[in-house]
């Protein structure tokens, strides 16, 4: 085959199998096999191999990954990507309504899905995808257009030729993909992901974007944010039409949207949507009203941060019903029985659940749940499965009441009521029992603890049925070949183990002090201890006023550190620690008076480092870190996809810092 005869073979490849994929991907339209499809792309890259003066970055080959980055670029959006205002009820629809009614009386509205995933801005020239950013702030993303390459859905090459255009669309996950990748992880002994959208935003912000690829991300387009969509130079007139001249240039656009001119069309579209939830193959969490004529929207004008012309209709937590088969109980480290309810598995918000808590017993009987009841189920903020209410209205008389229990399922020592007999909480006070050993290592061993990798429950529960080890000290006794011998373990997973565990000694007396788990002793707390004392001696030699003399440390705390210290079980544990040579001083410097007395709170994902990298720079200079913002915030730390807590911090006027004012106010 000659150069030319090559060149021409590479061109019409890549045509027929970018018409092929938007058959497949866009359209789910396809018009040849698989086998086909795959016969057709191998050639392609044979001959791009053979022929490397045909490379092209608008190939369908490049949706492969490969690239491998250091890091993401900051990236400056021309037109900012703005929020939208979220509305509850149709009363406050209502409100909105009437504001738009003011001033464009005779307005028409368009009514879309609001997909559950991240927003990201894809910029074409000369009909060519160029670059891929990330939402951010609004103003300032990150560049992920290798990422957003692998993603079928995005045309590499428009249809026209057209000069600049620049589009916004949601990347998601659907529901097939979430929950096929969900069972790999789980096979591999990886976490599962707790919901389509935290596995798109993990996804798409790999920097081996191979990742990605693997991952099959999808994409909806639903906003033309600047450039021509004619080459001609006309422009389009309303949301809608913009959207249906988008699809034919070859962008996935958003399903069900209508143009609709009366509220009440669009509160009964808003209704359909909703109804829609559970069949949908991707996940929305609402309905986007926005006014369709580009004019009245301009007439309507921006607030400071969203559109006077739009709002997002946010549903209620999804619901489903199910049947309550059975309680277990689960002895937690400190003793605590939790209640999980069992459930006849139902698909709700994303994901099969057949577990949901009950809280504490309190709840239980509080709500008259009973065994064999019919039970509404919903998540708690989307992620926790929880039970609403029982459906007492469907009793048949065969449902039972559960029975509260006196003595622990693992060790049978009656249980006490926590505090003064009038708490929620059952609790078993017994050292020894075998549930709550097991649930002691595990925490540990735990990432924020210890952090001995390859050490998760399984393992735990098959090292103490093996007698193996009888508490956490007993971890630095195993050798490889007890490792080795245990079921699904061979020579180099039990040598990687022990490395581990070996590497675990060099923690610091702060990681041990929470690692030992005693109650109310949270990380900040070991972390506030570890820097007053410096030593685990010091904290032994220790008297319960000193314990609460440390700022943040209450009377109640102190009680449980000293008691701590001075119970026979933990001395013992404590000294075959130090004999196995775990480390038992402070790491860190004690902490700078730099930002004393500044509470931060941490939301977004930043560009350089985790949340809780920053969170232990600001403990270093002295700040503290809470999960929730309140007006005794002093600055809200936002990164990529802030959500609510950014949403509050300017509502009540809290100062916010990117990462780089963060950097600046510790410097």
């Amino acid at each position: 085959m000659t150069q030319e005869e090559a060149g021409l073979k590479i061109s019409n490849l890549r045509k027929q199998i970018e018409y092929h994929s938007h058959r497949y991907y866009v359209m789910d339209e396809p018009e040849i096999s698989d086998f086909a499809y795959d016969a057709m792309y191998r050639e392609l890259q044979d001959l791009e191999a053979a022929f490397p003066m045909y490379d092209s970055p608008d190939s369908p080959t490049k949706r492969v990954g490969g690239a491998v980055l250091d890091k993401f670029e900051k990236m400056t959006h021309r037109v900012p990507l703005g929020s939208l205002s979220d509305v509850f009820s149709f009363e406050e629809l209502d409100d909105f309504f009437e504001r738009t009614a003011e001033k464009e009386p005779n307005i028409y509205f368009s009514v879309e899905p609001k997909i559950d995933g991240l927003s990201v801005a894809l910029t074409y020239e000369n009909g060519v995808f160029v670059r891929g950013a990330t939402r951010g702030d609004g103003v300032t993303g990150e560049d992920v257009t290798e990422n957003l390459k692998t993603i079928r859905a995005i045309p590499l090459k428009l249809k026209e030729s057209l000069p600049y255009l620049c589009v916004r669309g949601e990347v998601f996950m659907s529901r097939k993909v979430f929950s096929a990748l969900n069972e790999a992880r789980e096979e591999e002994g990886l976490p599962r992901f707790a919901n389509p959208r935290n596995a798109a935003a993990g996804s798409l912000r790999q920097l081996d974007s191979k990742i990605t690829a693997s991952r099959r991300l999808d994409i909806f387009i639903f906003n033309l944010q600047e450039g021509s969509l004619y080459a001609d130079g006309r422009e389009a007139k309303t949301h809608t039409e913009a959207l249906l001249r988008l699809e034919e240039l070859g962008f996935q656009i958003l399903p069900h949207i209508k143009r609709l001119s009366s509220r009440e069309e669009v509160k009964a579209h808003i209704l359909d949507l909703g109804k829609m939830r559970d069949t949908l193959p991707f996940d929305i969490d609402g309905a986007v009203v926005k006014a369709d004529d580009f004019e009245a929207r301009r007439r309507l004008g921006e607030l400071t941060n969203t559109p006077k012309w739009a709002v997002a209709y946010k549903y209620p937590p999804e619901q489903q019903e199910t049947t309550l088969l059975d309680i277990e109980l689960a002895v937690g480290r400190t003793g605590v029985l939790t209640p999980t309810a069992v459930l006849t598995p139902v698909f709700l918000a994303g994901s099969t659940v057949s577990r949901a808590t009950l809280h504490n017993f309190d709840y239980i009987a509080a709500k008259d749940i009973r065994l064999g009841d019919k039970v509404i189920l919903q998540k708690a903020g989307d992620i926790i499965p929880e039970i609403v209410c029982a459906l007492t209205q469907k009793r048949t008389g065969d449902e039972k009441t559960f029975d509260i229990p006196t003595h622990c399922p693992s060790c049978q020592t009656p249980l006490i009521k926590d505090g003064d007999g009038q708490g929620a909480a059952l609790r078993c006070v017994n050292p020894a029992c075998p549930a709550q050993r097991a649930r002691s290592i595990i925490h540990f061993a735990s990432k924020n603890a210890m952090n001995i990798d390859g050490l998760g429950e399984r393992i735990v529960l098959a090292l103490l049925e093996g007698n193996l080890i009888a508490d956490s000290a007993d971890l630095y006794k195993l050798s490889v070949s007890d490792v080795a011998q245990m079921e699904r373990m061979g020579e180099k997973s039990a040598q990687n183990l022990i490395s581990a565990i070996e590497d675990s000694k060099e923690r610091g007396l702060e990681r041990l002090l929470f690692a030992f788990g005693v109650r109310q002793v949270g990380e900040s707390a070991a972390e506030a201890i570890a820097a007053h004392f410096g030593s685990l001696a010091a904290c032994l030699d220790a008297k319960e006023e000193d314990f609460a003399a440390i700022t943040d440390i209450g009377d109640i705390t102190a009680g449980h550190l000293f008691r701590f210290f001075h119970n026979d079980e933990a001395l013992s544990l404590i000294a075959r620690l130090e004999e196995a040579g775990v480390s038992t001083l402070a790491k860190k410097e004690k902490p700078s008076d730099k930002l004393k007395g500044k509470t931060f709170v941490l939301t977004g994902t930043l560009p350089h480092m985790t949340r809780d990298e920053a969170a232990e720079k600001i403990k270093a200079a002295g700040g503290k870190v809470s999960s929730s913002v309140s007006s005794k915030t002093s600055f809200v730390v936002a990164g990529e996809e802030a959500g609510s807590k950014l949403t509050k911090a300017k509502t009540l006027g809290v100062p916010i810092l990117d990462e780089e004012g963060l950097l600046s106010l510790l410097s």
